[in-house]
């Protein structure tokens, strides 16, 4: 049996937990245009997505068993499949092979929904064909009509092109792949016959669409149809010579508002040429979308992204569906997570966000990982213990310069570490990592904190620091880490954070963290948010899905 994935290294075990009510991902996005034609199923854009809930996906019969002698023929038929014969030769065995995709002798509506995923994986996010996707389109338009109790070869395709769908839409790239692209954070664990072992055993309950996979993969996906339809439409460069705020006139005007319409931000008249309200809402619900400052003013920044093509909007949707099929599916706990392109701090419950905050991340030259941790300590009034990079580069050039500068910035040594001198910061409000910072041991030295640099939260790109991750709201961070501790009210978190002296404090649970990188996201109000590229990680893992999909 295959596992297309990698255990999860987490220390606390409940992160593995997957969510097991799902019953008809094979029916998201369902057949693609409904109208029946020469084929059994279609490969036309669907005109509106829908998620759809029903009863079960496999056939509940146990009459109609296959002859368990005719695997080994198929797979020797179809050999590109042979890697799949082991999960479809367990599938049938715990299914007493009975057949799964035929009942009262007729195919079951949940094969064309499956077969329309398999011929539609551009839609997810996929370039590459699944093998032998038109022999499956071929047989279902044979079975259409056909006075035969069953079509064996049908009901083994369509099972092993199952397996199929879940390695390339549920799992994507391997584990190697995603480490050589810099993503650290851990892989989650599927194994797909519990899998189909549990739809068929909750298949009498109704549950919306859910796959197991990360909640922001099928929330892209949506979106991805709808910019492949974009895609194919006059998608002109839009010019402005100045700045246009609201009550000015512009012939370029008209053409901003179809443009906003066709993104949906926009639902007024598109014909007329004066700024109004109406369009400076608009704008703003843009500005905010795509992580600029949302003046309701179109000016050069945000005319840029408004003529960013639909084709490069793909890419950044398909790579960021790639980092989706990566992450756990669900945790039931409290975490953490940042995502770096959007500069700011998410803290969550289970699948619940609580509240959100800016975060200031590292520069180019200074980037912050893609990894995980488990939050431990708070640390009141921290000493900053300067790292050996910026010791090396900044500290003890500064030193020989100036053989005061330790005194003048509240500095000490406190002995030697790796030929270097140790050297850290005391306690105080000039202490870069301001009155508190949040412990999640790990080997890349980044940890969360305040700062004395609160003018740092007003800008839109926040990428200044050497790595570590600054948050606007630490107070608030630490009463959410410590909620529930009769002995720590919030006069005496703040008491703590201005106390001048070091004071460590260790949470009773690791809080789960997450530094992600996601330049595309949908958020909880159903909204397409895109943020840039600012450590150029989209085109390198865009790079390697083309290159991996041409192999």
């Amino acid at each position: 049996m295959m596992e297309y994935s990698i255990n999860i290294p987490f220390k606390t075990r409940e992160l593995t937990k997957i969510i097991w009510t799902f019953l008809t991902v094979l029916l998201s996005l369902p057949a693609c245009g409904q109208e029946k034609t020469s084929s059994a199923i279609t490969t036309d854009t669907p005109a509106h997505p829908r998620q759809e809930s029903m009863r079960g996906i496999f056939s509940r019969q146990n009459k109609l068993v296959l002859d368990s002698a005719l695997l080994q023929p198929f797979f020797s038929s179809y050999p590109a499949l042979r890697s799949y014969a082991k999960d479809v030769q367990e599938f049938y065995k715990r299914r007493n092979y009975a057949y799964a995709w035929f009942e009262n002798s007729k195919l079951i509506e949940q094969a064309s929904n499956l077969a329309n995923r398999i011929l539609n994986l551009k839609y997810e996010g996929l370039h590459q064909q699944a093998p032998y996707a038109r022999v499956l389109d071929s047989l279902l338009f044979t079975d259409v009509g056909s006075t035969r109790r069953v079509n064996t070869d049908l009901e083994l395709m369509l099972t092993a092109q199952y397996f199929v769908f879940a390695r390339l839409a549920w799992t994507g790239q391997s584990a190697s792949t995603s480490r050589a692209v810099n993503w650290y954070l851990p892989r989650k664990r599927i194994n797909y016959q519990q899998y189909l072992d549990t739809l068929i055993a909750a298949r009498a309950v109704d549950v919306k669409t859910a796959g197991p996979v990360y909640r922001q993969y099928e929330l892209l996906r949506t979106f991805l149809v709808k910019y492949h339809q974009l895609a194919a439409t006059n998608w002109a460069e839009i010019s402005i010579n100045r700045e246009l705020v609201t009550g000015d006139s512009s012939a370029a005007i008209a053409a901003v508002k179809a443009r906003l319409r066709q993104l949906d931000d926009f639902s007024g008249d598109t014909t007329g040429v004066v700024f109004d309200q109406e369009l400076a809402s608009a704008i703003r619900r843009f500005q905010e979308r795509h992580g600029l400052s949302a003046q309701g003013t179109l000016n050069a920044e945000t005319l840029k992204e408004l003529n960013v093509p639909p084709q490069r909007r793909i890419e950044q949707l398909i790579v960021n569906m790639e980092r989706s099929r990566w992450l756990p599916v669900q945790l039931s706990s409290d975490y953490l997570a940042v995502n770096i392109p959007e500069f700011k701090l998410h803290v969550y419950h289970a699948d619940s966000l609580l509240w959100s905050c800016k975060a200031v991340v590292g520069q180019t030259m200074h980037q912050t990982t893609v990894f995980y941790g488990e939050l431990q300590y708070i640390v009141f009034s921290p000493y900053w213990n300067i790292p050996p990079g910026i010791l090396r580069k900044e500290v003890l050039p500064a030193i020989r310069r100036d053989p005061g500068y330790l005194k003048a910035h509240h500095m000490e040594v406190t002995g030697q570490k790796n030929g270097l001198p140790a050297i850290r910061q005391r306690p105080g409000p000039d202490n870069p990592l301001g009155l508190v910072k949040f412990v999640f041991p790990n080997s890349y030295n980044i940890y969360l904190h305040d700062t004395p640099s609160k003018s740092l939260f007003d800008q839109t790109t926040r990428a200044f620091s050497h790595g570590c991750i600054r948050i606007s709201e630490p107070e608030r961070l630490a009463a959410s880490l410590l909620k529930g501790w009769h002995d720590w009210p919030l006069d005496k978190i703040r008491r703590f954070m201005n106390a001048g002296k070091e004071n460590t404090v260790k949470l009773r649970d690791p809080v789960p963290v997450f530094i992600a990188y996601f330049t595309a996201f949908v958020d909880r109000m159903g909204k397409l948010n895109f943020r840039r590229d600012i450590y150029d990680l989209d085109t390198r893992l865009l790079n390697t899905l083309l290159q991996s999909e041409h192999e």
